[in-house]
């Protein structure tokens, strides 16, 4: 029988995605491609665990996780250092949501993007 054994990517709409790629490229530095996305491979993560994992999760309606964005979804984005990221975003435009929550998973931060997509950043603990 087959089975998931990873996430493949996210997929979601954008008034305008060009603009919005664009604006993740300066910010965040994410390596937007020619054909307009991103790929991450886990070779390029070598200060983190290669053992890394992506995480699928339906949430409850009703569940306030997503506020204050009205979209029924958010991502998130592994960087390598939470507080320098929330500032180039903030630097941006984005609102940053003030809270940081640190777990045994590693350190996690929130933004509204230009789009008004609520962003998860996770800065992992290195292995």
């Amino acid at each position: 029988m087959a089975k998931v054994i990873g996430l493949g990517g996210i997929f979601f709409k954008s008034a305008d995605p060009k603009a919005l790629a664009d604006w993740y490229k300066e910010h965040l530095q994410l390596p937007v491609e020619p054909w307009g996305g991103a790929a991450f491979y886990l070779d390029n993560l070598s200060s983190f665990s290669r053992s890394g994992y992506s995480v699928w999760s339906p949430i409850e309606n009703g569940n306030d996780y997503l506020s204050p964005s009205d979209k029924n979804f958010m991502f998130n984005l592994i960087v390598d250092d939470l507080d320098g990221a929330l500032n180039q975003v903030q630097r941006g435009g984005a609102e940053v949501i003030s809270v940081t929550e640190d777990s045994e998973f590693g350190r996690f931060g929130w933004f509204i993007d230009p789009d008004g997509n609520k962003v998860e950043l996770w800065q992992p603990q290195i292995a």
